[in-house]
C-alpha cells in the first residue's frame, strides 16, 4: 500500500455566501465521505481546511499569496492509503468538492 495526498482545489469565482443550514449540510457531506475512507482503512492522515491567505516565498522575495488573480486555490488536504494511484483516483471520485467546480489533485507521497 502507498500513501497519496489529496489536494482540494476550489474555484474562487462565483463563490456565494451560504446559509448556516447550507454550511451544515455541506459539512455533513464531507464527514460522510471521510468517515467512509476511515472505515475502509484508506484514511491515513488528518487533513485540514486551509485559509485563503498566506505568503509566497521565492529565493529573493516574499509576497502575499495566493495571488489575487488566481482562479483556483488549494482549500485543504488529506492523506489516504491505496494499493496504487488508480485506486487512489477511484476513491477521490466520491469527494463532495466534485459536486461543484472543485477538483481533487491526487499526488503520490514518496517513501523515504
Amino acid at each position: 500500500m502507498s500513501k497519496f495526498l489529496y489536494l482540494f482545489w476550489n474555484k474562487q469565482a462565483g463563490w456565494a455566501p451560504q446559509s448556516p443550514e447550507q454550511m451544515e449540510q455541506r459539512m455533513k457531506t464531507w464527514m460522510v465521505w471521510m468517515d467512509g475512507l476511515k472505515q475502509s482503512g484508506h484514511f491515513q492522515g488528518a487533513g485540514d481546511r486551509l485559509e485563503g491567505t498566506g505568503k509566497l516565498v521565492k529565493a529573493k522575495s516574499v509576497s502575499d499569496g495566493p495571488y489575487a488573480e488566481a482562479k483556483d486555490t488549494i482549500g485543504g488536504y488529506i492523506v489516504v492509503q491505496a494499493k496504487d494511484i488508480d485506486e487512489a483516483v477511484e476513491l477521490s471520485k466520491g469527494c463532495p468538492i466534485l459536486a461543484g467546480e472543485g477538483m481533487v489533485e491526487v499526488r503520490p507521497i514518496a517513501s523515504m
